[in-house]
């Protein structure tokens, strides 16, 4: 009867598979399958300096690609504005001749509206 049990529980049996939240509930002497296991002993030096090089590779391209992307993005949407708009959609580029050429009238509540010269 035990032995029928066993059985069931077997990894190798195609009609009960198991599954990784089983692990923690199966008897202590099943080793859980990795898929990737860790190395047996420690890589030497120019292997990893090998993989550091293709990492910083790998992250350099990655961030010069987001940076790309990032000002396409951008360039983008402000031509989309601009068309919507039909002018300049960022304000503080426009040019408002007769605002610049007027300085504000003096505030009456002023002290120095109220004095004579």
């Amino acid at each position: 009867m035990a032995d029928d049990h066993k059985h069931q529980n077997s990894p190798s049996n195609p009609q009960n598979p198991r599954v990784s939240g089983d692990i923690g509930r199966s008897s202590s002497h099943v080793k859980p399958n990795y898929p990737n296991p860790p190395d047996i002993t420690n890589p030497d030096a120019a292997a990893l300096r090998e993989q550091w090089k293709y990492a910083i590779r790998q992250y350099s391209k990655w961030y010069s690609h987001a940076w790309g992307t990032a000002i396409l993005a951008g360039v983008s949407f402000f031509a989309l504005g601009w068309v919507i708009k039909g002018g300049n959609p960022l304000p503080s580029f426009h040019q408002n001749d007769d605002a610049s050429r007027d300085p504000p009238p003096p505030s009456s509540d002023s002290p120095d509206a109220n004095r004579t010269p």
